[in-house]
């Protein structure tokens, strides 16, 4: 595979990252082992996958009371932007298991204990900025369309929405517009987590190695991100109960996708 090279100065030292030339088949093989990953230690992190659905829930029950139903479908597709923060714990534990080590709740939440948590959290807040930013968007693109007329249930906004002109220009322009929400979310963050959280680089360098990581293997990453945005609402259907297989799943294979772009001196892998 070609290799590109990154060098970025974190604290006192320096640290060579060469980005590979990966296919399709790799992101396929990544949910592959991300999926035993799962099957291997599923105990460990229940907590971590019920909190996410259970906060879904919340919103959703808060929105259809507060005449906010016609949001419903933004939400749920943009929790795929603050997906790869929400991941952290699972990476940590597919580095465990990497290693051959025990992936207990203590060492688990090894993230919360890094040195970098305070870079990891400024992306995490850039993230949440931008699913705040895209419920804005699509909240102006519908009362641009529907005035102030609200949908009176989830049935007939959805049956308005593919049977009338300006349904269909609110799917059209709201599907271009979420993905480029999801775009800018994929050019910074596809590897820059897990990057934080193993070597305990900054935001920048974690932004700046997801930007050239995608530029390598613009196919492949992109094909990544619509898996995820496609399997998150999937599992949002069915009253997010499906998230609790989803989310820890997409969670592992990112970091082996991690493993298969970055490459570092075999010096470094050990941190």
């Amino acid at each position: 595979m070609s290799q590109y090279s990154l060098i970025t100065t974190e604290y006192t030292n320096k640290i060579e990252i060469g980005v590979n030339k990966i296919s399709t088949k790799d992101i396929w093989g990544s949910l592959h082992l991300g999926w035993k990953d799962f099957l291997q230690k599923p105990s460990h992190y229940f907590f971590a996958i019920t909190l996410y659905p259970f906060m879904g829930m919340v919103l959703y029950f808060f929105m259809a009371g507060e005449n906010w139903i016609q949001l419903l479908f933004p939400m749920l597709t943009g929790f795929a932007l603050l997906g790869p923060f929400v991941a952290l714990f699972l990476y940590e534990v597919s580095r465990r298991l990497e290693k051959g080590l025990e992936p207990s709740w203590a060492e688990g939440f090894y993230s919360i204990k890094s040195s970098a948590i305070l870079e990891i959290l400024i992306l995490g807040v850039m993230l949440a900025g931008l699913f705040c930013a895209w419920m804005v968007t699509a909240s102006t693109l519908y009362t641009f369309l529907y005035g102030n007329e609200y949908p009176v249930s989830i049935y007939y906004f959805f049956m308005d929405v593919i049977s009338t002109r300006r349904g269909w220009i609110l799917i059209t322009v709201g599907n271009g517009l979420g993905f480029c929400f999801a775009l800018f979310a994929l050019c910074t963050t596809v590897v820059a987590f897990p990057l934080m959280l193993e070597h305990e680089v900054s935001a920048f360098s974690g932004i700046k190695a997801s930007m050239q990581a995608v530029k390598v293997n613009p196919v492949p990453l992109i094909l990544w991100g619509g898996i995820i945005c496609s399997g998150l609402f999937l599992g949002s259907i069915f009253v997010l109960v499906g998230l609790i297989l989803i989310l820890p799943v997409f969670g592992h294979a990112t970091w082996h996708i991690y493993r298969k772009v970055l490459v570092f001196p075999e010096s470094q892998m050990g941190t």
